[in-house]
């Protein structure tokens, strides 16, 4: 992939020529940003907002295969995983730290391909990046982002606040992102029987984007905000509908109910999943990457969120002792499993 013998060697740089060549022209946008790259730690200044953090991790091989995520791809969706976090607390995403594990295999433009995509994301959302640290890998490319953000006090999210009664919400659709990737994994391995054959993705462009490129939803937060709508809890949708509806049940402690028939399914990911024998409400509840917001709103409030096209009320919350279900399309009622992202598999 990066066999071209006129491609820089990063040795030629060192690291802090590295660092000093990839963010050399970061522009600063954010008024909370006093000092960004260029000292021993950037200076932060929220005023009386309260501060909110989140990091994530991506490693080659686990998170992502390069044999068909591009770099660009890859450095934008690095960001975006890490600004649904804040998104997910009712917050606004100001800052990243972006820190990378690099193997000698990547010369230093596949390194720009890759910040490429990360300004990219950060100029979309309008965040600054204002550190981060570089070092030698020799298990692959590990890409660490920290996001930074704020908010009022009184606008946080959390998940243990929902309260019996409340509706159960979801912004986009899902399973799109899962079914992307077993597009992505199928057309990998026809590849590497025969080189010759071109990767056959016509008419999936929604679902490959979807995986490879995901959009957090701040026009969400804005959108809720801009109707007088706060949400009683909330969680970004990483690991599947399934896992973070329990993730907020548990520390709710409430349970809830689910209707099968009122999960947003787009109609390509539906046709796909069947392509691959799935049944795409599985898909929905365990694929996971689809980073949408799962939250729960009063029933107050459903008369202002009931005619958005983006919004999708999927059930409500109920007293504890009922328990976690998921009503299917016939009626039969079953106790929600989860059976999303396990981020320690057994050893094989």
């Amino acid at each position: 992939m990066f066999e071209n013998s006129e491609k820089t060697n990063i040795e030629q740089l060192g690291e802090f020529g590295l660092i000093d060549h990839l963010t050399k022209n970061i522009k600063l946008t954010q008024p909370g940003t006093v000092k960004g790259v260029g000292d021993d730690a950037a200076v932060l200044d929220f005023k009386n907002k309260k501060a909110l953090v989140s990091t994530d991790m991506l490693l080659e091989g686990i998170h992502f295969d390069l044999a068909y995520t591009p770099l660009k791809h890859l450095g934008y969706k690095a960001i975006q995983v890490n600004l649904s976090d804040i998104y997910a607390m009712n917050g606004i995403a100001s800052q990243v730290f972006v820190s990378l594990g690099i193997s000698s295999k990547f010369p230093l433009e596949a390194v720009e391909e890759l910040y490429e995509g990360i300004y990219l994301a950060c100029e979309k959302y309008n965040v600054d990046v204002v550190g981060g640290d570089t070092t030698s890998s020799r298990q692959g490319l590990v890409i660490s982002v920290t996001a930074i953000g704020y908010a009022d006090e009184n606008e946080i999210v959390y998940r243990n606040t929902a309260e019996e009664g409340d509706l159960l919400c979801v912004s986009g659709d899902l399973g799109g992102a899962y079914t992307g990737l077993q597009l992505l994994e199928r057309e990998k391995l026809v590849y590497l029987e025969n080189p010759n054959i071109q990767p056959d993705l016509e008419g999936k462009d929604y679902i490959v984007e979807r995986q490879l490129k995901p959009e957090a939803r701040k026009d969400i937060v804005e959108l809720l905000k801009s109707i007088e709508v706060k949400p009683t809890a909330m969680i970004d949708i990483s690991d599947g509908l399934a896992s973070e509806i329990l993730h907020i049940c548990k520390q709710s402690n409430k349970g809830c109910n689910l209707y099968e028939d009122k999960i947003p399914i787009d109609p390509m990911t539906y046709e796909t999943a069947r392509e691959f024998n799935l049944d795409p409400t599985v898909c929905a509840l365990s694929g996971g990457e689809d980073y949408e917001l799962l939250f729960t709103i009063k029933q107050a409030d459903y008369d202002k969120i009931k005619l958005l096209m983006d919004i999708t009320v999927i059930g409500h919350i109920t007293e504890p002792s009922a328990g976690c279900n998921l009503v299917t399309k016939t009626g039969l009622v079953h106790a929600l499993k989860a059976q999303g992202w396990n981020a320690f598999p057994p050893a094989p």
